[in-house]
């Protein structure tokens, strides 16, 4: 019989008791007791990051994370990009603007590895965004459209460009 540890963990705002098996990982958990179905599981080693979410504001792989090692925690999945008003985020809204996911597997990792650094304040040039985004990988789109729409997102949010003006993407 295995034994089960109890956890209380922060998810999206919001918290969550729950007992775990002790190599219950956090994607399973996230997954399927609490249905956010924007943790996407890829390569199941820490490679691929599209399982990425945050852990006390720090990008973490979560098919390589243990549930009982968030215990007392505060996780945020995609799923808490979405405004109060139910809008997108800056960085969801430019990779749909920017032509940056077209499967999408991969965009809930980009998005949560992206945004302490959109948080922060940063002003990364591109080689800066190509290496915050060096531990995910795209199948599909080349990388590209992906670079552009985070430097679309950072101007946004320093207000140097309007939101729904595409500018050079137009």
């Amino acid at each position: 019989m295995t034994t089960k540890h109890h956890i209380t963990v922060q998810v999206n705002g919001q918290t969550h008791e729950r007992d775990v098996e002790p190599r219950r990982l956090l994607c399973d958990m996230l997954r399927t007791d609490l249905h956010l179905r924007g943790v996407r599981v890829g390569c199941e080693h820490g490679v691929c990051g599209s399982c990425t979410v945050l852990l006390d504001g720090e990008p973490i792989r979560s098919c390589t994370t243990l549930a009982v090692q968030v215990d007392d925690g505060d996780v945020e999945t995609v799923e808490s990009l979405a405004g109060e008003d139910g809008g997108l985020h800056p960085l969801q809204e430019s990779f749909s603007a920017c032509h940056a996911l077209q499967c999408g597997y991969c965009t809930p990792g980009f998005l949560m590895t992206l945004k302490p650094a959109y948080d922060s304040g940063l002003k990364p040039d591109r080689a800066q965004i190509r290496e915050l985004i060096s531990g995910n990988l795209c199948r599909c789109t080349g990388y590209q459209q992906i670079v552009e729409a985070v430097e679309r997102a950072f101007r946004l949010r320093d207000g140097v460009e309007p939101a729904g003006d595409l500018g050079a993407q137009a």
